[in-house]
């Protein structure tokens, strides 16, 4: 916890904290005024992959970005700009209005996601960059909590105008913090080389590395799994559990319960332990209790037992996304780092869009109980190539 006592990084956690809980509002009030518009989970799954495609396309730019100027400026003015992005919604509420900000508003975060997370190293070190993480880790969490509330109750009591207008503030509020007046001392690294240039370095340094081969493979199967969940659960939500609009937000928000307590493990006891096996196991951990929460609707639909049960779930979550990023963070070089998490969270992005198309185009046709199965599965090979091909490597970064 003593990082938060270093003023740079607290107002980055500060900044990073306003940011997301924005993200969350716009996440859960979306799809659900999708789902309200169409009444389709297929179109619901095509809003989602329609936010995740230009995540793909942004990403040879977004690396460069966040390798190649000032850091604290380009999130300044992403905050700003999402935030400018929104006010289409607050003048229509058509279906083809939320495709165009739901794109803009992913265009963004994919700049914002790897120059954020290529700062935390250069702030903090090497050396503190899993406990650095465990503390970003625990402002997502507390984000996930007010955002995807705020987000389900905003549509439910405002509606979207209501909702956008609080997004909106939020992301203001942020792009201060992020100004880059409280970053002196903290300029970028100077290089002007051509940015598709810059792109194939960091695409190259992922081949060379064995470390980051293998942490591909995994991601990208977690990644399906978790474009599955995001379309299976608003279905399993709104009809398994005959729930509404705020009981959407509310699972989604009170998994930060164990998030929170999952970060602050990782910022202080677990600190030490490898990013491989945080990563490792903490995917068996989520494809296992996956399974579990899933089949538990075959006992009881009962709402308050599923709010139990959501709230321990953000904590293998956290192992999982800590361990991530800090193998990316530990094993790749400084001045590669943005472009390194760039390419990795275009993956993301494409691995969660297929994942959302397998689910959308199967939610009609497959039992929902079949399809939920096989979405906590996938984290199971995830965590299983983790475990051997890296947390037994010899490397100091992964052991």
């Amino acid at each position: 916890m003593n990082l938060l006592r270093e003023p740079k990084f607290a107002r980055l956690s500060a900044a990073s904290l306003l940011s997301e809980v924005a993200e969350w509002i716009l996440q859960v009030s979306l799809p659900l005024t999708m789902y309200r518009l169409t009444g389709s989970a297929a179109s619901t799954a095509v809003m989602m992959i329609i936010g995740l495609v230009p995540a793909v396309v942004v990403s040879p730019i977004a690396g460069p970005l966040a390798d190649r100027g000032n850091r604290h400026r380009v999130l300044c003015a992403v905050s700003l700009a999402q935030a400018a992005v929104a006010v289409p919604l607050l003048l229509a509420e058509h279906v083809a209005v939320l495709y165009v900000v739901m794109a803009a508003q992913a265009g963004l975060a994919a700049i914002s996601e790897p120059t954020r997370n290529a700062l935390v190293p250069q702030l903090v070190g090497p050396e503190r960059v899993t406990a650095a993480n465990g503390l970003m880790s625990v402002n997502a969490n507390v984000a996930r909590l007010l955002g995807a509330w705020a987000g389900g109750v905003l549509l439910g009591l405002g509606g979207l105008g209501l909702t956008v207008g609080v997004y909106a503030a939020v992301l203001v509020l942020a792009g201060a913090l992020f100004a880059p007046r409280f970053a002196a001392g903290l300029p970028g690294s100077g290089e002007r080389p051509h940015v598709l240039r810059q792109w194939v370095d960091g695409l190259a340094e992922i081949r060379r590395n064995p470390a980051l081969r293998v942490t591909s493979v995994a991601v990208v199967l977690q990644s399906i799994a978790q474009g599955m969940f995001l379309v299976l659960f608003l279905v399993f939500v709104l009809e398994s559990l005959r729930g509404d609009e705020a009981d959407v937000g509310l699972l989604r928000g009170v998994q930060a319960v164990g998030g929170l307590a999952a970060g602050v493990l990782v910022a202080t006891v677990a600190r030490r332990v490898a990013p491989a096996k945080l990563f490792g196991w903490g995917a068996l951990a989520m494809g296992v209790y996956s399974a579990l929460i899933w089949n538990t609707a075959h006992l009881t639909t009962a709402m308050a037992v599923f709010v139990g049960l959501f709230a321990v779930a953000g904590g293998p979550g956290v192992f999982l996304g800590s361990g991530v990023l800090s193998v990316i963070q530990t094993v790749t070089p400084p001045e590669l780092t943005g472009r390194v998490l760039s390419t990795a969270f275009a993956g993301i992005a494409a691995a969660q869009a297929l994942g959302m198309q397998v689910a959308g185009a199967l939610a009609d046709r497959i039992d929902l109980e079949i399809l939920l199965d096989v979405q906590a599965s996938l984290f199971l090979p995830a965590g299983a190539l983790v475990l051997l091909r890296l947390a037994r490597r010899r490397s100091p970064a992964l052991t």
